[in-house]
């Protein structure tokens, strides 16, 4: 028995590429973020799609409910897919931790480092992983969940067996679509950063 699982990254928001958002705001998705979800939901249309579960965190539940709507299904939230902690560096500005040796560390490192007051890296993958461990067990019904960028880069990483410090050579654009296929305990990489135009 094939289980499908989709991994979303949330769509845009006004402060992708220039701060570190982390789990430190309520921000909303920007029009183009809205538009990203609106057209991710419309080519799921035709998926078999059972049930979603989002990350607490606004921008990822605001994708999941467009996508929901357009579904005619309900999001259920799950703290396991929630943004890493990012502790000191939530809120703060990329410009500003390209000045901070730590950060460079953490970005060549990630298994090993720490972001100051945060969570580490292995334990974010550990808790989604449990998760998406557990849904993959269970029938064979397709499941959406929608998370962050470095939660789903940490996740594939982990069922391909690739050390946390190379999630950076791959993409997980905003919208994009990425799928596992869970069978006998396995889970097989079928779709990597698929974003709909």
């Amino acid at each position: 028995m094939t289980v499908p699982l989709l991994l979303v990254r949330h769509a845009a928001h006004g402060h992708l590429g220039r701060i570190l958002t982390g789990r430190g705001s309520d921000i909303a998705l920007s029009s183009d973020g809205v538009t990203q979800a609106e057209r991710l939901a419309q080519a799921l249309t035709d998926w078999p799609v059972a049930a979603i579960y989002s990350s607490p965190q606004h921008r990822c539940r605001q994708t999941a409910a467009i996508i929901g709507d357009r579904l005619a299904l309900a999001v259920q939230t799950s703290d396991a897919l929630d943004e890493i902690d990012f502790g000191e560096w939530t809120g703060r500005e990329f410009t500003d931790l390209e000045q901070d040796a730590l950060w460079h560390r953490w970005n060549t490192t990630r298994s090993k480092t720490q972001p100051p007051g945060g969570e580490r890296m292995t334990k974010a993958i550990e808790r989604v992983a449990a998760f998406l461990d557990k849904l993959g067990a269970g029938d064979a019904q397709t499941v959406l969940c929608v998370t962050h960028a470095d939660i789903i880069r940490g996740a594939i990483a982990h069922y391909l067996g690739l050390s946390l410090d190379n999630i950076l050579r791959f993409d997980v654009d905003p919208a994009s679509l990425s799928t596992l296929q869970f069978e006998g305990g396995q889970a097989r990489l079928t779709t990597l950063n698929r974003v709909f135009a």
